[in-house]
């Protein structure tokens, strides 16, 4: 009898996955001792042209009729170019699962009750979602996630916690703070640790511009009129659109408009803004924005043209922008039904379990079928609830900051609501250490939690880091942002 084999002796060589994971938080240990060694004066110096830069690039949030400029952190983030890469991919194969989305609103009852649209919204979906929108289905979006790329394991950490299919935030911002970044904080770095070199992404608004010439050619319209729509006089929230025209104005001689949907007219079958036909819009406002705006008085015939024209981004597929849509996702019955293996990996690894809220039987967490809601009790502080359509953090509520009967309570709420609410997964939210300066001159770490949001095409990635010292973390909530940048040491 042949001798039974001694079991392998593990290699004494890390993996490469090990390696890159130590290196890339080798990396972003080495970028946080150099802004520590900066002498404190330099750093407030920094913190100064940091704060100017940011005003002269109308970094403002208008909150309560008052205008606020957005906080830049001074430590960036580090990313490693095979990190970029595995975020690209992984974010593409979300994005395309997600663009199944009103198919499977159409042909399957269960889908079609996860998601929920207003009647209003059904009817919009199902009069604009032409043959031509389903050839090409035009939609740029931004999904939101947890990661945290200095771990040793950062692939482990990487959790999508909801889409956002249409309007979304920071286009303006990403670049505008990387700018910030780039021109104030990194020579400081570079100076301190030569051996560092850390380069900015590809500009968000870039990518959206692509995706937007792009889409006219293929709609027939090659060198068409661009405009930008959303609630152009409405001083709440972020400033982005005027300051894309002015961007695409300045630095690459497009000129691209900028209105309210009530500006828009019909022309005989043409869309026009004042004089200037209209070949192709890219829209900051939902359907039942749409729709209130037309119980005031304003025509939706020229917006509607344009959805069934297929010549608007995002498409009417962004109306099914909810987070219930991850419940498609990681329902195991449901995605292998419509999903590839490849895909249910992603989703599998990547994607935060969600469940819509009801009475209900569903698949758990480690995979058996349970009782949702006695699970929801049980597992309060593992779980957190949102509503499947807000936006802004606004309702959502960490199980572990409750007491249980805050909590029953709560969900008492959500199932009563005609709004659909949403439990999912706590995933943990990394934190980041930024020096900043005390009243007397010292230097003095402050923690942030941060969630990053990756806008994407084809042609690459742009990353949105926003950070605040509340676990729900938003600009909205009067937050702060960083910098994303590429590292390598020379």
């Amino acid at each position: 009898m042949d001798p039974v084999p001694d079991d392998p002796v593990p290699s004494a060589e890390p993996s490469p996955a090990e390696t890159s994971g130590l290196r890339g938080a080798r990396l972003a240990a080495r970028v946080r001792q150099a802004l520590y060694h900066l002498p404190a004066a330099d750093l407030a110096a920094a913190h100064e042209r940091m704060r100017q830069g940011a005003i002269e690039r109308h970094m403002d949030y208008f909150h309560d009729g008052r205008v606020e400029s957005i906080r830049v952190l001074p430590c960036p983030i580090t990313l490693l170019p095979d990190q970029i890469d595995y975020l690209h991919s992984v974010t593409r194969t979300l994005h395309h699962g997600l663009l199944k989305m009103p198919e499977l609103y159409f042909s399957d009852p269960a889908v079609h009750d996860l998601l929920r649209l207003h009647p209003v919204e059904d009817e919009w979906l199902r009069a604009c979602w032409t043959p031509a929108v389903q050839a090409r289905n035009p939609v740029f979006d931004r999904l939101d996630c947890m990661v945290d790329y200095a771990s040793p394991i950062w692939k482990d950490t990487l959790r999508f916690v909801e889409p956002n299919l249409t309007g979304i935030g920071g286009l303006y911002l990403v670049p505008a703070v990387e700018e910030v970044v780039d021109g104030v904080v990194v020579p400081l770095l570079v100076a301190q640790d030569p051996g560092i070199r850390l380069t900015r992404l590809l500009d968000a608004r870039i990518l959206l511009l692509r995706e937007l010439v792009e889409h006219l050619e293929v709609v027939g319209r090659p060198g068409g009129i661009i405009c930008l729509v959303e609630p152009k006089y409405e001083l709440e929230g972020i400033d982005e659109q005027r300051r894309l025209v002015e961007y695409y104005g300045e630095r690459h001689g497009i000129e691209v408009l900028h209105a309210d949907p009530s500006e828009l007219r019909m022309k005989g079958d043409e869309v026009y803004c004042g004089d200037t036909q209209v070949d192709l819009v890219y829209r900051d406002y939902a359907v039942l924005d749409l729709v209130e705006l037309a119980a005031e008085g304003m025509d939706p015939e020229p917006m509607r043209r344009l959805f069934r024209e297929n010549r608007v981004v995002s498409s009417i597929t962004a109306e099914l922008d909810c987070k219930s849509c991850f419940e498609v996702l990681t329902d195991p019955v449901l995605s292998e039904k419509y999903y590839s293996e490849a895909e249910r990996r992603v989703f599998q690894h990547h994607v935060l379990w969600t469940r819509v809220v009801g009475e209900r039987r569903t698949s758990l967490p480690g995979g058996e079928m349970g009782d949702l809601l006695e699970f929801a009790c049980r597992e309060r502080e593992w779980l957190v609830l949102k509503p499947s359509r807000g936006y802004g953090g606004e309702g959502v509520l960490l199980g572990q900051t409750v007491s249980d009967g805050a909590w029953v309570r709560a969900l008492d709420a959500a199932l009563k609501d005609e709004e659909v609410w949403v439990l999912q997964r706590l995933a943990q939210i990394p934190v980041i250490e930024v020096p900043t300066l005390t009243a007397d001159g010292r230097l003095h770490p402050e923690a942030f939690y941060h969630v990053m949001g990756f806008a994407s095409s084809d042609d690459g990635i742009a990353i949105l880091a926003r950070a605040s010292q509340r676990q729900v973390v938003n600009v909205a909530q009067r937050g702060g942002m960083a910098a994303v940048m590429l590292a390598e040491e020379v």
